[in-house]
C-alpha cells in the first residue's frame, strides 16, 4: 500500500460535499426544526401584520426615547442593560420559559393578556427528546 494511504485514490473522485443534500431538494430534519409550514413562507397578508409583528418593538423604541428625554441618557441605557441581562438567562431547550422578569421589566406583568390564557406550556407541540436538544444547543450536532 502506498504510504499517502487511501486519500490519493479519492483525488481525482467527485469530492464528497457533492453528494450532501442542499440545495432545493434538501431533506428537512424535523427533529432540529420542527414541520414545514407553508404559513412561514408567506408575505403578510394584511398591512398591519407587520405593525403588529413589530409592536413590541416599537413600543421600547418610543419608551426608550420618552425616558431619555425625561431623565437623561443614563436611564434607557441601564434599562436596555437590564433587558439583556434578563434575556439571557434561560432555561433548558426544551422546558417551557415564563419570562417573568422581562415582563416586569416591561411592566407587563399585572396585566392579562391573550398570550397569558392561550400559551399553556402543557398543550405545546414543540416537545423533543431533550438530549439532542441541548447537544444541538452546544453545537455538539
Amino acid at each position: 500500500m502506498n504510504s499517502r494511504g487511501t486519500s490519493y485514490l479519492l483525488k481525482d473522485s467527485i469530492p464528497i460535499t457533492e453528494f450532501s443534500a442542499s440545495g432545493p431538494f434538501e431533506g428537512h430534519d424535523l427533529l432540529r426544526r420542527g414541520f414545514t409550514s407553508a404559513k412561514n413562507e408567506l408575505l403578510p397578508s394584511h398591512p398591519l401584520e407587520l405593525s403588529e409583528k413589530n409592536f413590541q418593538l416599537n413600543q421600547d423604541k418610543t419608551n426608550f426615547a420618552t425616558l431619555r428625554n425625561i431623565q437623561g441618557l443614563h436611564a434607557p441605557l441601564k434599562l436596555q442593560m437590564e433587558f439583556r441581562a434578563v434575556k439571557q438567562v434561560q432555561r433548558l431547550p426544551f422546558l417551557h420559559s415564563s419570562n417573568i422578569a422581562l415582563d416586569t421589566l416591561r411592566g407587563n406583568d399585572e396585566c392579562i393578556g391573550f398570550e397569558d390564557i392561550l400559551n399553556d406550556p402543557s398543550q405545546s407541540e414543540v416537545m423533543g427528546e431533550p438530549h439532542v436538544m441541548m447537544e444541538y444547543k452546544l453545537g455538539l450536532l
